[in-house]
């Protein structure tokens, strides 16, 4: 797909570029079943605060895109120890080999893109996810391809946004990695400073 009216990835990435800001509260199921949870916040360019509540509860991590460093802080805000460390530190690694400094939903739309551009974006239709009107759309990578270990991505986008409220990742084999539903989504949220602090 070569046009942004018939590439509803591209034009989310657009939307996605005019964002200041966003919050979430994301639930993660991993293919063996392993549940997560996070309150995450984003700001851009690339600031990221991740809040967990479960496994970790109570952890904050704080990513800066400046510095290239995490600051973790495994028992919660104000409390000992901090860690400071690099974004590639396999102690933040999560399932799937994520990484904080490639975590936002700009990351994953650029994903989306990548895999969609080499092999095809299938527009399945409108569904409810939630309390979300969202369009489904099914990406497949060329033969033999995968970007970030996927080949395969099922994505529901929110109507009017473009924001996706519901993933699900495939491996080269068929293979579910993992689940993501994006709960109490709010757009260009006003996020103080004090919230990214160190």
């Amino acid at each position: 797909m070569s046009t942004n009216a018939a590439n509803p990835v591209a034009t989310a990435l657009q939307r996605f570029a005019r964002l200041s800001s966003y919050r979430v509260t994301i639930r993660s199921t991993a293919g063996n079943g392993a549940l997560q949870v996070v309150r995450y916040y984003y700001r851009a360019p690339g600031r990221v605060r991740m809040e967990f509540v479960m496994p970790h509860a109570g952890a904050v991590l704080i990513y800066d895109p400046a510095t290239r460093k995490v600051r973790l802080w495994p028992f919660g805000p104000d409390t000992l120890p901090v860690l400071t460390l690099a974004p590639d530190n396999p102690l933040l690694r999560g399932d799937n080999d994520h990484r904080v400094d490639r975590s936002d939903v700009g990351a994953l739309l650029a994903n989306l893109h990548a895999l969609g551009d080499a092999g095809r974006i299938n527009v399945v239709g409108d569904e409810q996810v939630g309390r979300w009107s969202a369009t489904r759309l099914e990406i497949i990578g060329a033969p033999g391809s995968v970007v970030a270990g996927v080949h395969r991505y099922l994505v529901w986008l929110a109507v009017g946004t473009l924001f996706p409220v519901k993933v699900i990742s495939y491996d080269g084999h068929g293979k579910m990695l993992e689940t993501v539903l994006m709960d109490d989504v709010v757009l260009d949220a006003p996020l103080p400073d004090a919230l990214f602090g160190y």
